[in-house]
Parts: C-alpha cells; sequence; structure tokens
C-alpha cells in the first residue's frame, strides 16, 4: 500500500521542481531539495497506522540526498488517532496529543527529531517539556513514544523532572535516570476528565 501524505507532497513539489534536483557542481544538499513555504500538511506514518500528525508550518526543506524534511515556524502541530467504538472505526479522528517546537526535523522513517518542544498528552492532561542536546535531541518515534534528555512533567498524577526520558504516548515511563526527582500526589485535588483538568469534590 503507497504511503501518502508528507512525503507525497513533497514528492509532487520535487517533480515540479525537478531542475534544482538535478546535480550542479559545487550544490551542497541543502540546496538542492524543494522549498515550500505557508504549508499545512498531514503526515501518515507507515509505523504507527492509526496515527496521523498535522502541522501548520512558515517553512518547509526537503533535503532528497540526507532523506530529511524540516519544519520551521510550526502551529498547530496534533497527533490525532482514528477513532474506535466497540472495536470498530468510525471514520473520525480524536486528538491525542499537541505539540510545540519551533522546528522539526523529519526522517525516512518517520521519526522526528528537535532540540526542544512541549507535548500534551490530552487524555492524561499532561504538559511534558523536553529538551535535548545537539547529539541527542529529543525523539519521537512512530508507534513507539518520545525520548529526551531532560523532561520537565505537569499532570494531575505526576509532576517534576525526568532525566534521560522514555515514555509511551499512553503516559507510561518505559526509561529514566536515577536522578530524576519526580512525584505522585497522594492526596490529589484534581483528575483529568475529558482531556480537561477538573477538581476533585
Amino acid at each position: 500500500m503507497q504511503k501518502v501524505g508528507l512525503y507525497a507532497l513533497l514528492g509532487i513539489m520535487a517533480f515540479a521542481l525537478i531542475f534544482a534536483l538535478l546535480p550542479t557542481p559545487g550544490l551542497d544538499a541543502s540546496q538542492s531539495g524543494a522549498r515550500l513555504s505557508g504549508v499545512q500538511l498531514r503526515l501518515y506514518p507507515s509505523g504507527d497506522v492509526n496515527a496521523t500528525w498535522s502541522f501548520r508550518a512558515a517553512d518547509v526543506r526537503n533535503d532528497p540526498l540526507n532523506g530529511l524534511t524540516t519544519l520551521t515556524g510550526i502551529t498547530e502541530g496534533q497527533r490525532l488517532l482514528k477513532e474506535q467504538v466497540q472495536g470498530r472505526f468510525t471514520g473520525r479522528e480524536i486528538l491525542d496529543a499537541t505539540l510545540a517546537t519551533p522546528e522539526l526535523t523529519i526522517d525516512a522513517q518517520d521519526t522526528m527529531t528537535t532540540r526542544q518542544a512541549r507535548i500534551t498528552l490530552v487524555q492524561q492532561c499532561a504538559d511534558i517539556d523536553l529538551r535535548g542536546t545537539e547529539q541527542t535531541p529529543v525523539k519521537i518515534e512512530q508507534g513507539q513514544g518520545f525520548s529526551a534528555t531532560e523532561a520537565k512533567i505537569d499532570s494531575t498524577s505526576l509532576t517534576g523532572t525526568i532525566r534521560d526520558l522514555k515514555m509511551t504516548f499512553g503516559f507510561s515511563i518505559l526509561d529514566s535516570s536515577p536522578n530524576s526527582r519526580y512525584s505522585v500526589p497522594l492526596d490529589p485535588t484534581e483528575t483529568c476528565r475529558d482531556g480537561k483538568r477538573v477538581p476533585l469534590t
């Protein structure tokens, strides 16, 4: 089944700009791909078939030599899931997470990397500020979750700073450093209901 999404869109632009892709002496990779401005796009990852990512980006650059696409000026970053009712898909999508970051790079496997980002897991009412380094960037892997050298978490069920975090989109910690400091409230005052924090009464 042919993959449709971000790369299909960029493939069309690459075809339209075929001369820009032709080898030119002295031309580096950053100058050899397509460039789009003011784009709304959707990514359908092959590694996470029930999920779709949606973005608006002021600038999109494709580097065909390295298989990378870089988005800057990003707004309205969202992860959407196919809605299921009693095990059947309804044809609708539900908002699973939002993503705010100034820049995002997507490789050929749909893995997304950036230096810093905020992910909000809607169903858990969890705001997670992720930070990485040039050598170890924040990484979002399709069908798995995300990782960062440092994450600050604010939610109704967990707060604190976690180092070397690896977490699923379902808010489960897969790995972390023993130097992390986080806590689970013994007497919570809020709960998460329909993606919103509401006080416990």
